[in-house]
């Protein structure tokens, strides 16, 4: 499997002739490398409604002819933009045909903010996703400040991959993503939600190396093993899991 990683929170999993991406938000970050019109994917996943990682969302799903996947509220009001989608809640799971993906809790909130009419538009609850794919196991966390059944998501899956904020201010910050990591203890950990903006300025690098020192010494409360990396990605770049 191929992650390839387009800034910000936006995921794209790749292997073989299928592929998905998470939380859409290219053409509004400064800092991407690759056009929407570029993505290829069989399914589009959100893990709420904030712009950015919605922005993209609708044009990528309509010029792949693949269905949006995110909570029922969500689902409804991108097929109102007239994408094909899948509706599904928290704790439920969904098989792609290709990956199986189950969306997880998250601690932040979730709604779309309309600037020229100055509504709110309520989005449901936001979340993450688990997706199992070819005997990989990928969590993103999407935006979410740490929450204890972090440890039950780390219990419950043996996870390659997993995708965690550090941004700080409106998700958890670095400290708190350590933390996470050791819960979850995934073999590769993956910085995101940072650097995009003034606000979330952060130093991946540092944060990397912090997991580092947890993976070779751990704690009274990790479930980790010494074999837990950090991969920091800039924009545009791969990984092979």
């Amino acid at each position: 499997m191929e992650i390839w990683y387009h800034g910000h929170s936006c995921i794209q999993l790749i292997d073989g002739e299928h592929a998905l991406i998470i939380d859409p938000f290219i053409s509004g970050n400064e800092l991407a490398v690759t056009k929407p019109e570029d993505v290829q994917v069989d399914a589009v996943l959100l893990t709420h409604a904030h712009m950015d990682h919605i922005l993209d969302a609708v044009p990528i799903a309509k010029a792949n002819q693949a269905p949006i996947v995110a909570t029922f509220e969500l689902a409804n009001y991108m097929s109102w933009k007239g994408a094909d989608t899948k509706p599904m809640n928290i704790g439920g799971s969904m098989d792609l045909g290709f990956a199986t993906v189950q969306m997880v809790q998250a601690f932040h909130s979730s709604a779309i903010v309309d600037e020229e009419t100055q509504q709110i538009i309520y989005a449901g609850m936001p979340g993450g996703f688990i997706v199992h794919w070819n005997g990989k196991t990928i969590y993103h966390a999407g935006d979410t400040a740490l929450f204890s059944d972090m440890k039950l998501i780390g219990e419950q899956n043996e996870i390659d991959v997993a995708f965690i904020p550090i941004g700080d201010v409106f998700t958890m910050g670095p400290d708190e993503a350590v933390i996470a990591a050791e819960w979850i203890g995934a073999k590769k950990v993956i910085p995101i939600h940072y650097n995009t903006f003034p606000p979330i300025q952060q130093d991946p690098h540092h944060f990397a190396e912090r997991i580092r020192e947890v993976a070779l010494t751990g704690t009274d409360s990790s479930t980790i093993s010494h074999k837990m990396t950090s991969h920091v990605l800039a924009p545009g770049d791969r990984l092979e899991c």
